[in-house]
C-alpha cells in the first residue's frame, strides 16, 4: 500500500494540501501504525522469514479499520461508503478468481523475481493460498499479476486498496480545513 499512499500524497501535495497537518491530529497515529505493521510483514518476506505472513491478513484488516478514528472524527462519512462499496467488489472478485482456480489465487510475478521478492520455490510453503500462475489458469485477468517488486496484486486487490487512498486523501483534506489559517479572516486582537 505504500505505493498507493505516497500516489494520494502526491496528489494532496498538487491540490496544494500540506501534508505536516496530519501530525496534528491523533487519528493520523493508528494509520501509520497499520502501515508500518504492514511494510514488516512485508519486508520479512525479503529476509525469507515466513513467520509473519500468516498474520498478513490480520494486518489488512488493521489498516482498514485505522481509518475508523478518522471517519469519526472527522464525518469522513462518503468516502469510507464509497471505499466500502470498492472493498466489497474487490472482495467479490478476487472470490471469483479463486473459485475459478480450485480455491488457489495464482501469481503471475516479474517485477518481484528481480527484487528478491518471490521466488518459485516459495509457492506452496508460505501460504497455502497463492500458486503460480500457468495456462492452465482460469481469468487470468482477476488474479495477481499487477507486480510492484514487493507485493503482486489482482485487480481486486487495486480495489480493496482503494478505500484506504480515498480515506486517507480524504483525511488530508480534512485536517486541512480544521488546521490550515483561513485567508482573509482577522482574529481577536488583530486589527
Amino acid at each position: 500500500m505504500v505505493v498507493e499512499i505516497l500516489v494520494i500524497c502526491l496528489i494532496a501535495k498538487a491540490k496544494r494540501f500540506r501534508l505536516s497537518y496530519l501530525w496534528r491530529t491523533w487519528t493520523f497515529y493508528p494509520i501509520l501504525l497499520a502501515q508500518i505493521a504492514l511494510v514488516a510483514v512485508q519486508a520479512t518476506v525479503f529476509v525469507r522469514d515466513f513467520r509473519l505472513v500468516p498474520y498478513g491478513s490480520y494486518v489488512e484488516i488493521g489498516v482498514i479499520l485505522s481509518f475508523l478514528f478518522a471517519l469519526l472524527a472527522f464525518g469522513l462519512y462518503k468516502p469510507a461508503l464509497l471505499g466500502s462499496l470498492s472493498i466489497a467488489a474487490g472482495t467479490v472478485l478476487n472470490r471469483f478468481a479463486i473459485a475459478q482456480n480450485g480455491g488457489h489465487m495464482p501469481v503471475f510475478p516479474t517485477l518481484s523475481y528481480l527484487t528478491g521478492y518471490i521466488d518459485p520455490a516459495m509457492f506452496g510453503t508460505a501460504d497455502q493460498l497463492h500458486t503460480l500462475g500457468n495456462a492452465a489458469t482460469r481469468v487470468w485477468f482477476l488474479t495477481d499479476y499487477i507486480d510492484y517488486g514487493y507485493s503482486v496484486l489482482s485487480p481486486g486487490d487495486l480495489l480493496i486498496h482503494l478505500y484506504a487512498c480515498l480515506m486517507f486523501y480524504a483525511l488530508i483534506r480534512a485536517v486541512n480545513l480544521r488546521y490550515a489559517p483561513r485567508q482573509g479572516l482577522q482574529t481577536k486582537g488583530e486589527s
